[in-house]
Formats: structure tokens, sequence, C-alpha cells
């Protein structure tokens, strides 16, 4: 059996991120295709919130070294500041030390014929860069989605950082993967050097979390509001609803959209002041229900519980597709894609046969489109994703691929 290191500051014990589910189903699921799994990750004080509920999910015997780490906001700050240099180009970047001195130790105790390192954590891809460079192993450069690009990173020497890894992993890496054909695209234009080693791996969903758990119960009655729920992070700049928050608020003041008829429930956002606020700001807080974060299997549970799901994505993210989507997908539920219609995110609503998309920083369009749709969904008049691109999104699906995607990188096909 073949054999891959897998660096991953996203993997269990980690709590409240999607992230962790694309490297926890390859550690699960790549056996079956003939490639066996080590982990490469940060020691647990790195995390901001831990949960148990996934680690009895990573395989028996599947080896897992924590290198050293500090988050650099939490744990060196002085006088409630840190110098900028020790974030860039992350917070944990404090990991890349004993990351690549227990990634060599790993490799001399598990042989890996191929190295594979994640994004978002930009020092992910240091750790495997050093390790490829120092072994000569072949390295496989994750990176989701876009790194440096028009705004962000905010900070132009944090974009500097990324943008310096990127050169390096198009240089280096034996494959750039990407989760959206846009971003794949972006990439192969901005590297036509490296255009032929630029591959896309979408994100999915996990079959057997789904087929484990059974949809929460919900309060029945014509008079009840109409749940609409988004499950997971909100961000002030890639998923801002000050527009929809703008759009409740008209709607509640002209009658025709109440409280009573629509309950919008954020679950786990992380932001949450940042949602009062806009809330509070544009008149709508009685539409607003701001709920913590529960563990995984609950998570999708209450999706596939719900009346509706939302999914948040601004045109700055037209190249990226939120994980949480597939997922989404499986739950079976309609979906209200606040997005650039032009964007990923819109296309892969799209192509599951879900019409419902409106453009996430257009009050009106906002405000035109919610009434009439809370009635069909009042009326039982939904349209669902289609099984067949809900079956296509299945991450076992995706294991197979990359199980395909390593052996092509050792020129066994």
């Amino acid at each position: 059996m073949t054999r891959v290191l897998m660096i991953a500051y996203h993997f269990p014990p980690l709590a409240g991120s999607s992230g962790i589910q694309r490297t926890l189903r390859f550690v699960q699921q790549l056996p079956e295709f003939g490639w066996q799994t080590a982990v490469l990750s940060t020691h647990t004080r790195a995390y901001e919130r831990t949960s148990d509920d996934l680690l009895a999910e990573v395989p028996a015997g599947t080896p897992v070294r924590r290198a050293f780490a500090l988050d650099t906001a939490r744990h060196l700050r002085l006088g409630g500041r840190y110098l900028g240099w020790m974030a860039r180009p992350d917070r944990w970047v404090s990991w890349k030390f004993d990351g690549v001195r227990q990634g060599l130790q790993l490799i001399r105790d598990f042989r890996p014929d191929v190295i594979w390192s994640t994004y978002p954590i930009a020092s992910a891809h240091l750790i495997g860069a050093a390790l490829h460079r120092k072994t000569g192993i072949p390295w496989v450069a994750d990176f989701r989605d876009p790194m440096a690009h028009n705004g962000y990173p905010a900070d132009p020497l944090t974009w500097k950082s990324f943008h310096a890894i990127e050169q390096l992993a198009m240089r280096d890496a034996s494959r750039c993967v990407f989760t959206t054909p846009g971003a794949a695209q972006m990439y192969r234009e901005r590297y036509p050097e490296a255009a032929e080693r630029i591959v896309v791996l979408e994100n999915g969903y996990d079959e057997e979390s789904f087929t484990s758990v059974k949809p929460a119960a919900m309060a029945s009655g014509a008079g009840r509001p109409l749940v609409l729920l988004h499950s997971g992070i909100v961000y002030a700049s890639e998923r801002d609803p000050t527009q929809f928050f703008a759009a409740l608020g008209n709607l509640q003041r002209s009658g025709r959209l109440t409280p009573a008829d629509l309950k919008v429930r954020f679950r786990a956002a992380v932001h949450e002041q940042l949602l009062r606020d806009l809330a509070a700001r544009h008149g709508a807080s009685e539409f607003i229900e701001i709920s913590p974060a529960v563990p995984y299997r609950e998570a999708l549970a209450e999706m596939m519980s719900v009346d509706a799901l939302l999914v948040m994505q601004a045109s700055n993210c037209n190249a990226q597709i939120p994980a949480k989507v597939y997922e989404y997908l499986r739950a079976g539920r309609p979906i209200l894609g606040l997005t650039d219609p032009v964007g990923d995110t819109a296309g892969v609503l799209r192509g599951a046969g879900l019409p419902d998309i409106v453009p996430i920083d257009a009050v009106e369009a906002i405000e035109a489109a919610l009434p009439p749709l809370v009635a069909r969904w009042r009326a039982g008049d939904t349209v669902l994703p289609r099984t067949d691109a809900v079956r296509s999104a299945s991450r076992r699906g995706r294991s197979e691929a990359m199980a395909a995607l390593l052996t092509q990188v050792l020129g066994r096909t």
C-alpha cells in the first residue's frame, strides 16, 4: 500500500470549522483506494475551541503527530497587542519549526510516498515545502481557495507573505489543488508555467455522517415562523449580511414580512456581536436568532429539519464555494443563495436545480424575493436539490479522485 503524509491544521479535536471534514474524510477513506495516511497537525493548545465528537472518526492506528504551536493572538499578546511579524503568514506560524522536525521523524518512521499540505492555514504549506526540499518526496499543495487576491489579505505584508508561498508552491509542488473551477482558472492565468499541474478537487459531504443521524424535531403548526438556517461562520466581508438585514428591516416596517413569518437562525456564526449590531442598526433584530455551536452530527440533523437553508457568499469570493454548501445539498431542504449570480457558488446551486439566487449586496432584490419565497415555502411549493447532483457531491467520490491524483504524482498512471 502506498502512503501519504497529510499536513493539516484543521483536524480533530478542533471545533467550529467545516474545514476539518476534507482532511478527516481523506484519512478515513483513502485506505479503501490503496493509500495509507499519517497526519501532522498542531498541538491542541493552538485551537480556540475543541470538541471530542469527531475524534472517534480518526481510524485506529493512524499515526498522528502534533507539533508545538501557539496562537499568536492568544498566547503572545502583551498589553492587548502582538507584533505583526509574529502572525505572518498566519497566527499559528510557530508550528512551522517543530512541524518540520516532527515531519522528518514521521517520514523516517512512516516512509510516505507523497507529502500533502492543506490551506487555509498558510503555514502548513511552509512545512510541506520544507519537508519536500529536505527529502525530495513529491509534494501536493492543497490550496482549496485562492490565497493572495485583490484586497485579501488586507495587510500588505501578510499579502506579500501569501504571494511568496503561492510562488513557492507553483514552482515546487507536483500538483496545486483547488476546490472550484474559478479558483483553478485564476491560478492557471496567474501562473501559466504551472497550468498543467493545477487541478480541481471539490469539497463534498460525508454520506455515513448523514445516515447516522435523524432530522431534529421541529415545532409544527401553521402559526409558527418558518426557520431559515445559516450554519457556520459569518464573515464581515466575504459573507456580509448587511444588505440582507437592511431588506428584512424594510420588509418589517412595510408589513410585507414580519418575524411571525420568518426566523433567520445563525448557528455557530462566531462573529455573533457583528450580527447583533448589524441587525439592531437595520431594525431586523426580531427576525434574527443567534445559536451556539453544536456537535457535528447535531448540526447535520438541524440542517435536515429546518424549513430552508441560507448560503451567503460575496462577489469578492466568486472563485470560492463554502464547504457547507455540499452538506446543504445532502440535507435535502430548499436553499436560498445570497451570492453573485456569476460566481462559483451560484453555479453549484444552479447545477443542483436550485433557482433561488439573489445578489447578496442588492437590498431591493432581496426585498422583492423574500415575501413570495416565504409564501411558497409556507405552501409547500419547494424546489429541492436534484438527486444526481447530490449523489455526485459525496466525499467518497472525492477520496477516490484524490487517490487517483496521488497515483498520478507517482507517475503510475
